[in-house]
């Protein structure tokens, strides 16, 4: 089971990401530990900065309220997200959240982006009776996704955070994580990934207005007046914040702005 990103050496993450800068992603350049319990994974970015999405400050992640620390160094994140939330299981996979056959889209042209948006989760089976975009629509009205076990489980593509950003997704809820996943959430900077405490998805239902304060990891759920304790997010959470690992990378001054 996943659990909360972190830095474990930022001289050696500064390192890393230069030379991801230069060399895309080599498999050399390996630093950035996303800490498991049992195990630890190194960190590759999967992206190029040519395929990053647009700028996440562009409205498209619901009602998100965002208090950004005012220097450059890494802070906890203060965001809070408040909107209905679309509940799903357990093992949702990449093919299920963006089917292969979207893959041709280019993110990081604008009309191709807003395009991948919806077609988000459109390969869940039939016996989700609730669509998650309606026909026609480029962006979901469901702003934060609660889920099961084993989020993002499949292949690595990296399309499948990308697409629930586009669609309007600031955040989601899950017990736990595929890993590549994980790490494609924190490198694109789309979404924050995080990890409930116990098994959110069998007490929300589909259309409960819900809020995240990432400060105290804590959802809220107004439509039952319940809260639920979230592992903190760590380092992680300023990464995603800033955009993704290059903007990340930039504003900490660790590759040229």
């Amino acid at each position: 089971m996943a659990a909360a990103a972190s830095f474990t050496n930022t001289t050696a993450f500064s390192s890393s990401v230069n030379h991801c800068y230069h060399h895309q992603a080599s498999a050399s350049a390996a630093t950035f530990n996303l800490f498991n319990p049992t195990k630890h994974s190194s960190f590759k970015p999967l992206i190029s900065q040519s395929t990053l999405a647009p700028n996440p400050t562009v409205t498209r992640r619901g009602s998100v309220f965002v208090a950004a620390a005012s220097d450059s160094t890494p802070s906890s994140s203060t965001a809070s997200f408040h909107g209905t939330c679309y509940v799903v299981g357990d093992n949702i996979d990449t093919d299920q959240i963006i089917p292969a056959e979207y893959l041709t889209l280019v993110p990081s042209k604008p009309d191709e982006y807003k395009k991948l948006g919806s077609y988000a989760l459109i390969g869940l089976p039939a016996s989700y009776t609730t669509r998650f975009i309606d026909p026609g629509e480029y962006q979901s009205k469901y702003s934060i996704i609660i889920a099961g076990d084993n989020f993002g489980c499949g292949s690595s593509r990296e399309h499948a955070p990308v697409a629930l950003g586009a669609a309007g997704v600031a955040a989601v809820v899950s017990e736990s994580y595929a890993r590549i996943f994980f790490r494609n959430s924190v490198a694109t900077g789309e979404i924050y990934p995080l990890e409930s405490e116990v098994r959110v998805c069998e007490e929300c239902k589909t259309g409960d207005l819900v809020t995240i304060e990432l400060e105290q990891s804590l959802l809220i759920n107004h439509t039952t007046g319940k809260k639920y304790n979230l592992k903190p997010i760590g380092d992680a959470g300023p990464v995603i914040e800033a955009g993704g690992i290059f903007a990340y990378a930039r504003k900490t001054g660790m590759i040229p702005a």
